[in-house]
């Protein structure tokens, strides 16, 4: 049987995706009440990633509009579904990206998850967390460790989880590179020194703002994109979608390194000479998370004393926010409020 929504959420207010490439509209929508499974939560925050704005400027193709954006929420459950059982009415949850998965094909029988074909995503083919509740399949909630506010933890639930993942494939490394340092990066570096490994952030050229930030984290070297580190790299993590990354990260890591390519959506790669190649590096991507990562990494956060560097908006602000992002006018993470 389902639990009855909170009577003040009769009516949720949103901010909603019509169309890629317009603003985000504010609407009023009835309350969703949770089916099978699901469960409803009142949103306490809902941060601002780089995916979110990749499905606003069309860059990812297949969003189900109209849509609500956001897949980094922290909130309390209020309602449930029959058979949702696993989070009682209070216990404050997070949202991540991946929502839902078929649960029975090679890749979801394997522990591959996440490249389930017929997977579906929060904030994509989900309404997400740009609103006062939204609904998510409790299987794939995670519990929000203590010591985080709701407006400390969203950025954890992507930037953090997909950080984590970029870092664990990596490998085996003693320095690292990291190329973009927004939300996801910063995250990265704490764990990273965190585990002993040396930090070497590339930000794009005059980001003076950025490159103390990373310093402040623990960064031993900051420089433009097209710099040379002053040593060779054991394996370098891209942030940034761009393309021409590729050739100037393989460039700076030692023969047998590897270059992680985190992003979902990344601008062409350049042709390059294959000597950048050779000599056993690799280039792979990391695609969504799985809910074994979001196990381990929110484990390892409590430990690590991960700190998020993380601005709290109003929930009427995310076409602002949306735009803070896409000119790189963001230290750390933006967040959602909603009213």
């Amino acid at each position: 049987m389902t639990v009855p929504s909170h009577p003040a959420l009769a009516s949720i207010r949103a901010m909603r995706l019509e169309r890629p490439g317009e603003p985000l509209r504010p609407v009023t929508l009835p309350c969703p009440s949770p089916g099978p499974g699901q469960v409803l939560i009142r949103v306490g925050a809902c941060g601002v990633c780089r995916t979110d704005l990749h499905v606003a400027d069309g860059e990812l193709t297949e969003p189900a509009l109209p849509l609500v954006l956001g897949h980094e929420i922290v909130g309390r459950v209020i309602a449930s579904g029959s058979g949702a059982g696993r989070f009682p009415s209070g216990t404050r949850v997070g949202v991540p990206w991946l929502g839902w998965t078929c649960g029975a094909c090679a890749y979801c029988t394997s522990g591959r998850e996440n490249l389930c074909d017929r997977a579906r995503f929060t904030g994509y083919h989900i309404d997400g967390g740009y609103a006062q509740a939204a609904l998510a399949d409790e299987r794939y909630c995670f519990p929000i460790p203590e010591g985080y506010t709701d407006v400390a933890a969203a950025p954890l639930l992507c930037a953090g989880l997909i950080g984590y993942r970029a870092l664990v494939a990596a490998g085996e490394c003693h320095r690292l590179g990291i190329y973009g340092f927004g939300a996801a990066a910063h995250l990265v570096a704490q764990l990273a020194r965190h585990q002993g490994k040396r930090v070497f952030a590339f930000t794009r050229a005059g980001d003076d703002s950025a490159q103390r930030f990373a310093r402040e984290l623990g960064a031993e070297w900051a420089g433009a994109s097209d710099d040379r580190p002053p040593e060779l790299l054991d394996a370098a993590i891209l942030f940034a979608p761009v393309g021409a990354l590729v050739p100037l990260a393989l460039r700076a890591v030692v023969k047998g390194g590897t270059v992680v390519c985190a992003g979902i959506h990344m601008s062409p790669i350049p042709s390059f000479p294959y000597e950048l190649l050779w000599g056993e590096r690799s280039v792979r991507s990391v695609a969504n998370l799985t809910r074994r990562d979001g196990e381990e990494f929110f484990a390892l956060a409590g430990t690590a004393r991960i700190h998020t560097r993380a601005e709290p908006l109003p929930l009427s602000e995310a076409n602002e926010a949306l735009a803070r992002l896409r000119s790189g006018r963001v230290e750390g993470a933006l967040v959602l409020i909603p009213e």
